[in-house]
Order: C-alpha cells, then structure tokens, then sequence
C-alpha cells in the first residue's frame, strides 16, 4: 500500500486500527513515533546495483493507556513529514515490536489497517544457481500408456 493510499483512507475511518495477519490486534494505545523515508542502496548477489524507497511508520506501545491515535492527527504528521523530509509516494513499511522489532508491508481490509508480514527473496536467482520453479501438473491429466499400466491384481507391483 502506497503513502497516497493510507491518505484516502484516514479521512474515512473514525479510529486508526492495526491488525496483525494472525488476528491479533496491536494495542489501541499505541503511537506512530515516525514517519519518514528510508532509501535502501545495495549490490544483490547478481552484482546489479539497487536502490529502494519505502515510507516507513513506526509504531510503539506505551504504558499511556488512555491514548488513542485519531486519522486527523496521523494525517497531519504524514503531511508534516511530506513538508519538512519530501518523503514521497511510495510502499509503506511499518515497524512494530513484538520479540523483535519486524517489517512489516501494509494493507487496508475495510475497516482496519494490516500488517502483512514480509518475506526475503534473491534478486538474481539466475546468477546464484537457483533453478527454476518446476510446472506443476495435476496426475489425473497426465497421458498414460495403458499397455504398460499396473493393475489391481496383475502382479506387476
């Protein structure tokens, strides 16, 4: 989900709700600690040189149970954070701790907003060696030679 997105949709909402894939519910009283842009510049094990934008929300839990984060105020920090950092309109990435701090992508279920959890890849499988998914094929559309089939009971197995 883009930062353009999650500005069409605070309007709507009348609280801010995250979710997490499994069902659980981050805290009510959580807070978005930052907003802001991280620009990721590597080499993958191809060798091909790569940059990445993401927006990233950063959200915390505190022991202020009374707070409730409302879509105006997050509204305003993100265009408070367009204004003073030019963050652009890019995929958002949510920070949130559970053992550890995790990454997570973001989507918008109608009501509440989710995190979807985030998976690493190789970039180059060409170059590492990896070979390429096999086609799948169902087993009853398989063409088989029925002279050289086994039966129940023909003592071929």
């Amino acid at each position: 989900m883009k930062l353009s997105n999650v500005k069409e949709i605070l309007p709507t909402l009348e609280n801010v709700e995250f979710q997490l894939e499994n069902g659980a519910f981050v805290p009510e009283h959580f807070h978005v600690t930052e907003v802001g842009q991280i620009t990721k510049n590597f080499i993958d094990c191809g060798g091909v040189i790569r940059t990445e934008k993401v927006v990233n929300f950063q959200l915390w839990n505190a022991d202020d149970f009374e707070h409730r984060l409302k879509p105006t105020k997050l509204l305003n920090i993100i265009k408070l954070s367009e204004e003073k950092l030019g963050i652009e309109d890019a995929e958002i990435e949510v920070e949130y701790q559970s053992e550890t701090i995790g990454k997570y992508d973001l989507e918008f279920n109608g009501k509440t907003f989710v995190l979807k959890s985030k998976t690493t890849a190789c970039l180059a499988q060409d170059a590492c060696g990896i070979p390429s998914e096999k086609e799948k094929k169902n087993l009853a559309e398989l063409n088989v030679n029925q002279a050289n089939a086994c039966t129940p009971g023909g003592g071929c197995c």
